[in-house]
């Protein structure tokens, strides 16, 4: 029998280093298997092969959590303005839960499975609502057995706090994961007060993912740890950003960029900007430290070679990787060999290659959240007459 792998909280009591994989949303957007603007996660039942490579290159690159592709797999969400599927969101996330397991037991990695904000929350649904919709996915991991739990992805605490509240019913370790930044959630609730509310709602693990850059995030997960301290109680941190720039960004993060989400390519993160993430992240206390939407397998593996000397190994992916560009020692140019040093990298200061853009964008910023009309959710399409009214909108912006 194969030896019992030692859980998250064991790990993280320990001290251990624990890095998540990256962006299954917008990895797979790009190689041709998620649609984007529904960004629900069907191909881990239509095209289970393309998901279980992704886990297994994350794994490979030094990951040791595999998150379930169950991003946005609540039934309302899938049924969410015209979105038609073959498959139920049972399915979906079984599908899920059986690959992020099959590549988990390649390797010292755990299931982690995951729920995130609904459009019934969105719609203004009541909290027995929203919270049916949550234990209808609980179902399938505590039948699937997954390692433990992230309530991830929440614009809202009180939402989070729900997910929450639903999940710790099962005695499994429970990460809540908010996408938001210094400013707050939505509605103004500080990252402080977010932290301490999903703390005493049953949270071990808490920290932010998505909507902003790496540095960003590690200063919101900050201030979460300075006021759980002042109140008293006891956590671990996680943090799990986007790999785009986005010093431009208001509270709503990377959504209300233009470029969003199709022209974000020229602010993606170099490896070596991983790096310092990394570095900054555990410096903060910080021993959860993964990716969301950008990151690919090259970004995870820097962090993990960047933390190879506290985590004691390096990953395998690095086996073709020389150590800050150490590789280049090998090239047939000259010039290039030159560049097979740390300090070269470190302190390179990326072009942009586009002499006519602009280093910063203005946010959309249109201000709705919660309560507002617009974000009334439906499950008929989009019809041509609300898009218009948009386009209008847009053009005021």
């Amino acid at each position: 029998m194969a030896p019992t792998k030692k859980g998250i909280l064991e790990r993280l009591n320990a001290g251990e280093v624990v890095i998540g994989d990256g962006g299954f949303v917008f990895a797979l957007e790009k190689r041709g298997y998620v649609k984007a603007g529904p960004w629900t996660p069907e191909a881990a039942a239509e095209h289970p092969e393309a998901v279980r490579q992704l886990h297994r290159e994350f794994l490979r690159a030094g990951a040791n959590v595999m998150q379930t592709f169950t991003f946005y797999a609540s039934d309302d969400k899938l049924e969410n303005r015209g979105n038609k599927l073959t498959f139920t969101g049972a399915q979906i996330n079984e599908a899920a839960c059986d690959l992020a397991r099959e590549v988990a037991n390649e390797g010292d990695a755990l299931v982690a499975g995951g729920v995130s904000q609904t459009p019934s929350y969105l719609s203004c649904k009541s909290e027995t609502e929203v919270k049916a919709t949550f234990k209808k996915q609980l179902d399938v991991f505590i039948k699937k057995n997954v390692d433990f739990l992230i309530a991830e992805y929440f614009e809202h605490v009180e939402e989070a706090v729900w997910a929450v509240e639903v999940l710790k019913e099962t005695g499994k370790p429970v990460a809540a994961s908010l996408c938001i930044g210094p400013e707050g959630d939505m509605h103004g609730v500080s990252p402080g007060e977010c932290a301490v509310r999903l703390v005493k709602a049953g949270a071990q693990i808490v920290g932010v993912n998505c909507h902003f850059d790496p540095l960003t995030c590690v200063k919101a997960v900050k201030m979460m740890k300075e006021a759980v301290e002042k109140a008293g109680l006891k956590a671990h941190y996680m943090v799990q950003p986007l790999a785009y720039h986005t010093p431009d960004c208001s509270c709503q993060g990377f959504i209300d960029l233009p470029e969003f989400p199709f022209g974000l390519e020229p602010r993606i993160l170099t490896r070596w900007d991983m790096h310092k993430y990394a570095r900054e992240a555990y410096n903060a206390g910080i021993r959860f430290i993964g990716g969301c939407c950008g990151f690919e397998p090259y970004h995870i593996r820097a962090v993990a070679e960047e933390l190879a000397p506290e985590r004691g190994f390096l990953p395998a992916a690095s086996e073709k990787h020389g150590n800050w560009g150490a590789g280049l020692e090998m090239h047939t140019k000259p010039w290039v060999r030159a560049r097979a040093r740390r300090d070269y990298w470190e302190n390179l200061k990326p072009a942009s290659g586009r002499p006519l853009c602009a280093s910063l964008s203005v946010p959309d910023g249109w201000g709705v959240t919660r309560g507002h009309a617009d974000l009334l959710q439906q499950k008929e399409a989009t019809t041509k007459d609300q898009l218009k009214q948009l386009f209008d909108r847009s053009k005021t912006h």
